[in-house]
């Protein structure tokens, strides 16, 4: 057993104790997704990545492609796109100007890809426009207000990129410069407005500590996570969940 996998193990074991309850706002994705992708679903992935789940979920993901009548993945990287075995139809293009028809979908979604949007009104409006009436718009992303983005900001970037492949085994070529233009309720329901969608659901979540490989600091972060579940606090959790309809 490696030393990486001790640690996780250990960690997993504290996990169990100090928030036997834990879900992952990325399992709350994986298994929210099912249930808006049918038989007649055109879906499109924005930021497709490597692959719509994270690796360890390989499977869920192959079962919920065959489900869909069609999926599209779209990323500005090409690297990525290419290593995506999940998604055959795969298109190189920027959110800002979407290379599709109006109402071209009845679902589009993104993961950990809304932090990301320089501009997010006028991403916003091109998701909208090629959104079929009542289509939605389901993505996962980081609360700006949560305590990884504020750590995640005061770290130096030729220091942050080291410390990503340190605690989550990322290359600095998968690191992508952050804004957080769209990460709170309240941008969330601004942008809404301002671009022909309704918000459906938002959910405020938690994810994993980033400290998960280091045990010294993973104990304090999982009782503050467990600290976080709780009512009074539910606007500084880590991570937010929304879903959006068309008008």
């Amino acid at each position: 057993m490696s030393v990486r996998e001790t640690l996780l193990k250990i960690y997993w074991a504290c996990q169990r104790l100090i928030i036997p309850s834990f879900k992952s706002s990325e399992s709350f994705y994986a298994e929210l997704l099912p249930r808006y992708v049918a038989r007649d679903t055109r879906w499109l992935d924005l930021g497709c990545g490597r692959s719509i789940l994270p690796r360890w979920r390989k499977e869920e993901e192959t079962r919920l492609v065959a489900t869909c009548r069609q999926i599209v993945g779209i990323d500005y990287d090409f690297d990525s796109i290419e290593s995506n075995q999940g998604i055959s139809a795969k298109v190189r293009g920027n959110i800002t100007q979407l290379p599709f028809k109006n109402n071209a979908f009845d679902l589009i979604t993104a993961n950990m890809v809304v932090e990301h949007l320089a501009s997010p009104r006028e991403q916003f409006l091109e998701i909208s426009r090629i959104l079929k009436p009542k289509g939605l718009f389901l993505f996962h992303t980081p609360n700006v207000f949560g305590y990884g983005v504020s750590i995640a900001r005061l770290v130096p970037d030729w220091l942050k990129n080291k410390l990503i492949y340190l605690l989550e085994g990322r290359e600095e070529g998968d690191v992508f410069e952050t804004y957080y233009r769209a990460n709170s309720e309240k941008s969330i329901h601004k942008l809404a407005r301002a671009c022909g969608l309704q918000v459906v659901r938002i959910e405020m979540l938690v994810t994993d500590p980033i400290s998960v490989a280091i045990p010294p600091l993973f104990v304090p972060e999982l009782i503050w996570i467990r600290m976080l579940m709780t009512k009074p606090l539910r606007s500084l959790r880590t991570n937010i969940i929304a879903i959006l309809q068309k008008v």
